[in-house]
């Protein structure tokens, strides 16, 4: 089966908020949640690939904690994702503009559990409410 490498972005606000997106509909997991991001293309360190498709996906440019926050594998019917996320921080104050999701939301951490998730963002979704955002 073939493996997809992905990066995804747990964006937090000043207040603690996470920036959470919903896949549009006609895509594959549609309607799901998700941390933003997308395919490492060939070349691109993890970090090179989540800024290229952050600025992309959603017009904003972050400041990305080097350590991977959580890494996830899960075999879905289109292949195995192989999704590492890492925490992530807006910069210039610049909002992110929807342009491949259908919403967003900004959530507490407690509040991500009322969500509907794509699978392989479940792990860290349960690690965030498990310890929280690290902070240096």
């Amino acid at each position: 089966m073939k493996k997809i490498m992905v990066v995804g972005a747990i964006i937090v606000d000043n207040n603690n908020k996470i920036f959470c997106a919903q896949r549009g509909p006609g895509r594959t997991l549609e309607n799901l949640w998700e941390f933003p991001g997308g395919k490492i293309e060939e070349g691109e360190t993890d970090i090179q690939a989540l800024k290229r498709e952050l600025a992309e996906e959603l017009k904003i440019s972050v400041l990305v904690k080097e350590v991977v926050f959580e890494r996830t594998q899960f075999e879905y019917d289109f292949g195995i994702v192989d999704l590492s996320t890492f925490i992530c921080h807006l910069q210039n104050g610049k909002q992110p503009i929807l342009s491949e999701h259908i919403a967003s939301k900004w959530l507490s951490i407690k509040e991500l559990e009322t969500l509907d998730w794509a699978p392989a963002d479940e792990p860290a979704v349960k690690k965030l409410m498990r310890v929280g955002v690290l902070h240096d």
